[in-house]
């Protein structure tokens, strides 16, 4: 018999780029997760996301309650978006109870608590991302700051990006599936993925060299690094060099633009000005040898 894996996603501050970004998944595509079996005898039941669901209103609120009643303790919850916890539901409501709005933050705390686990989806529900950013009005908070204020102990792992890989959620969905919830040595200080996010883009650049010989491009179009113009990679962490993006086919330095940081709790307004040179940032120093040797 196949084994069944619900998982419930929920949208809450966000603006759908990372259910998107899943949605466009290569390898296996989004048919395959969601049809056919991931592992070996286990099917991801998807049983609520409100971008491909059928359902609407109504019916689509009472498919996700009833997951959570029936399969309490077994489904997978994944958080899209920062969390609002401004009062009231003026900043966001998913569904209604009792003919009063229901707020994102009263779903995710309470799908939390009887959830197998909790995935954080994205910079915005990892570390609060842009809608987090000041002055904040709606009190958005990332997962983990939320679960731990009220008290939910669960395991969680952030899935960091503006947007994510696709390969670095569903690659973590099916470790889940092969080995269980990942130890605390499979992830970071920062509860992500060691196999995604374990070193730095700036160790894997193909721009490496230009960087260690203080060949700097003045602007954009002209070859050498970026990290005058305002590259991020010396302090973010992801795979992007190798694994590229859009089936492989590029990413974003091999289309000529800097990294901004987007998979770091820093983004976006410590990474900001994006086009602008890091300042105050501890990095190798050789560049700076061979850059002095070029001006004389």
């Amino acid at each position: 018999m196949v084994k069944e894996l619900p998982v419930i996603y929920l949208q809450t501050a966000a603006c759908s780029g990372c259910a998107v970004t899943l949605l466009n998944t290569a390898s296996p595509t989004i048919k395959n997760v969601l049809i056919d079996q991931i592992a070996p005898g286990v099917h991801i039941n998807l049983r609520f996301h409100p971008v491909i669901m059928a359902a609407a209103g109504e019916m689509a609120i009472r498919a996700m309650e009833d997951t959570a009643e029936q399969k309490k303790g077994e489904y997978v919850l994944v958080v899209d978006g920062a969390v609002p916890t401004a009062p009231g539901a003026v900043y966001g409501a998913i569904g209604e109870r009792n003919g009063k709005p229901v707020t994102m933050l009263q779903r995710v705390t309470e799908l939390a608590a009887d959830a197998l686990a909790v995935i954080a989806l994205g910079t915005c529900a990892s570390f609060g991302g842009i809608p987090a950013a000041p002055p904040n009005p709606t009190g958005c908070q990332p997962v983990r700051d939320v679960l731990k204020k009220e008290g939910i102990s669960k395991p969680l792992v952030n899935i960091p990006g503006c947007p994510p890989h696709p390969d670095w959620f569903v690659g973590t969905v099916a470790g889940v599936i092969l080995n269980g919830l990942p130890a605390a040595d499979d992830l970071d200080d920062l509860l992500r993925p060691r196999a995604f996010y374990g070193k730095l883009i700036h160790e894997n650049c193909p721009r490496r060299a230009c960087f260690d010989e203080g060949k700097f491009a003045r602007k954009f179009g002209d070859e050498g690094c970026l990290y005058e113009l305002g590259c991020k990679g010396p302090i973010t962490y992801a795979d992007c060099p190798v694994r590229r993006w859009n089936s492989g086919t590029n990413w974003v330095i091999g289309a000529g633009a800097p990294c901004n940081g987007c998979t770091q709790p820093e983004f976006p307004d410590q990474t900001a000005p994006f086009y602008e040179k890091l300042v105050d940032v501890e990095l190798p120093t050789i560049g700076a040898y061979w850059a002095g040797k070029e001006e004389k």
